[in-house]
């Protein structure tokens, strides 16, 4: 029960002082200048801010993508900035639901076992959720294709079902209906605010949208590299 109550009350996600650069002809390119912001599990937050103001940057730090210049980042707990390779990779598939501007489906495999793999890579396989999954998304008709035949919008739906899949603790979306007419993008996002609500999960999403940023639980704006006051 101790241990219960401890999880309750900790951050899902911590960015504290968080900075990064990257070289340039130029010199260095500073993209994120000391960010510090926190997620708590069952919260959602939307990051906004104009192009090239380090917001697809700041998901690919958390995820462990990319290595901090300065500061640290937390997950459930964990210290991301502290792990190698191994380490990012395995929290990753255990922890964290991935929807990036670049779908990154298996080419491989059909849709069907395109969402089955990531639940399974996470120890979370759950016929009955995928099948909620398919359904909402509108998925039934495309699980026996492969990627190649599916489109932008469609590719875009498949992607955001399998980072729901393993039911993860924190999801991190980079403009997650940017390929979705407006009613589509809609329910993609009634659905992972639900899925937010009923496991306890975190959302930090980027979008350009201030009418999509305003259903979330709260919103920061980067600007600049750092987090608007």
């Amino acid at each position: 029960m101790a241990r219960a109550a401890e999880e309750i009350h900790q951050e899902m996600l911590e960015v504290a002082s968080v900075s990064k650069s990257y070289a340039t002809a130029l010199g260095p390119l500073a993209v994120l200048d000391g960010v510090t912001l926190d997620l708590w599990p069952g919260r959602s937050l939307a990051l906004t801010g104009e192009s090239g103001s380090g917001k697809s940057t700041l998901l690919h730090l958390i995820a462990g993508l990319d290595a901090v210049d300065a500061g640290r980042i937390r997950v459930g707990g964990a210290e991301v900035t502290a792990m190698g390779d191994a380490g990012r990779s395995a929290l990753r598939r255990e922890a964290i639901g991935l929807v990036f501007q670049q779908f990154n489906l298996i080419p491989s495999l059909d849709v069907a076992a395109n969402l089955a793999f990531q639940a399974r890579l996470a120890g979370r396989h759950d016929p009955d959720w995928l099948a909620v999954l398919t359904r909402r998304l509108g998925l039934g008709d495309l699980l026996a294709r492969y990627p190649e035949a599916l489109s932008g919008g469609q590719q875009q739906r498949v992607a955001i079902a399998r980072a729901l899949a393993g039911r993860p603790g924190l999801i991190l979306a980079d403009e997650p209906t940017g390929n979705l007419d407006e009613a589509t993008g809609d329910a993609v996002l009634d659905l992972m605010l639900e899925l937010v609500a009923a496991s306890g999960a975190s959302l930090l999403m980027v979008t350009h949208s201030t009418r999509l940023a305003a259903r979330l639980d709260a919103q920061a704006v980067l600007r600049q590299g750092r987090i608007a006051r």
